[in-house]
């Protein structure tokens, strides 16, 4: 893993003042040539104001700031932005809340060295998930199997949202231009990576569920992922049938010719 190839973490975060000082201390120990970037929706607990306090701050450690709370797929693309304006060559996305296992950035990083995108999958071999009820095991599994079957992006853990981007991959599947706001937005990302050609490959994680601070998943996120990958595979079948339609009457017209 090249050294002189400057890595960003973006971290959103929304009430995490419980979580943040442990992640940022966690990131820094895992991986302390990465800087770490956190995208704060004005919390009303403090947390900025932690992130402020951290020794590192100013140098290694940064935030954005935002006015209110907005949902994840708009906290990520507020810290993208900022990433690709400050030239960083590698960046990476996790969880406030120590779900995402820091000690695995390396690997995610590394994997950059051969690949566009890595995704820690919880759905390889090596992988798994830890403190899952049976019924969120089943959710998750379901969901991945749901749009597989109606992407087909041949990713086992395409609703993951620890992965890692070179700089050039997410400037090709044009992030900034996505449109989901919660969880929607890590399904998004992948369906265009693998959409566009892009190496994308599974780095196994254990997924830890948070204990502390409070889940942001609601029924109303579920719904806007579950309708969001049908509009999307609609949009592509309709775009394919009406290149299709316009390739066959180019043909006919130049036989005419």
């Amino acid at each position: 893993m090249n050294p002189l190839v400057r890595r960003l973490v973006v971290i959103p975060t929304y009430e995490e003042a419980e979580n943040i000082r442990a992640v940022l201390d966690a990131v820094r120990s895992a991986a302390p040539y990465v800087d770490v970037l956190v995208v704060d929706d004005n919390s009303p607990d403090g947390t900025a104001d932690l992130v402020r306090a951290d020794p590192a701050y100013g140098e290694h450690v940064h935030l954005l700031s935002r006015s209110g709370k907005e949902g994840l797929g708009a906290a990520y693309r507020a810290g993208f932005a900022w990433a690709l304006e400050q030239r960083y060559q590698q960046v990476a996305q996790m969880d406030a809340d120590l779900s995402h296992p820091p000690g695995r950035l390396p690997a995610l990083f590394a994997a950059l060295d051969v690949a566009d995108v890595a995704v820690g999958s919880r759905y390889v071999s090596g992988g798994g998930v830890r403190n899952w009820s049976w019924s969120r095991r089943v959710i998750s599994r379901g969901g991945n199997l749901y749009v597989g079957l109606v992407l087909g992006t041949g990713v086992h853990d395409a609703t993951a949202g620890y992965k890692a981007f070179r700089a050039s991959a997410l400037e090709e599947i044009d992030v900034l231009a996505s449109s989901s706001t919660g969880y929607a937005f890590q399904i998004e990302n992948t369906w265009r990576a693998t959409r566009r050609g892009l190496d994308v490959v599974e780095v196994p994680i254990t997924f830890t569920d948070r204990t502390s601070g409070t889940s942001k998943m609601s029924g109303s996120i579920a719904r806007e992922a579950l309708l969001r990958v049908l509009v999307w595979r609609w949009r592509e079948l309709r775009d394919r049938s009406t290149h299709g339609r316009s390739s066959s009457r180019r043909a006919r017209s130049s036989s005419a010719a």
